[in-house]
């Protein structure tokens, strides 16, 4: 799902089951009056928690069918809550391997602490109220479900 760009500063909304693009997301928040520009890349990493937690083989995120209504709530909240010139947000779902690219920010602002605060925002709040869920599969053989709390958000 990608929604299309509409008027002021959000620029690119999609949840893809295809990689993702640094570049395209950095394409999408170019803007000459800003001064600085925060992309933020989540990646999958080889285990779970702090170093040393579980090794972590593989992840599968699924979303529910209202997280591009959220993500969209999530951008627009950013926007207003910062002197934001462009944003742009991007998520894998499906199978995604250690070392895949799994989220895509950014942010452009007039200065660049703003846009590190833009960014960060956007992030945190992506995670905490858009209903993606993750599951990951470990090297014994198990698996688990993260982030199925956001479920309440779908609602």
């Amino acid at each position: 799902m990608t929604a299309a760009p509409g008027p002021g500063p959000i620029r690119l909304l999609a949840l893809r089951d295809t990689p993702l693009s640094a570049d395209e997301v950095l394409a999408a928040v170019g803007d000459d009056t800003a001064g600085g520009t925060v992309l933020f890349s989540g990646t999958v990493r080889d285990h779970d928690g702090p170093p040393g937690g579980a090794p972590v083989t593989s992840l599968a995120y699924s979303a529910h069918p209202t997280a591009d209504v959220a993500l969209r709530r999530v951008a627009e909240q950013v926007a207003a809550a910062f002197p934001v010139t462009a944003l742009a947000a991007v998520h894998r779902v499906g199978d995604l391997r250690v070392g895949d690219t799994a989220v895509l920010v950014a942010v452009a602002c007039a200065h660049r602490a703003e846009a590190f605060d833009a960014c960060r925002r956007l992030i945190d709040d992506l995670k905490r109220e858009v209903p993606i869920w993750k599951r990951q599969r470990f090297a014994d053989g198990r698996e688990e479900w993260v982030g199925a709390g956001a479920c309440a958000a779908a609602g």
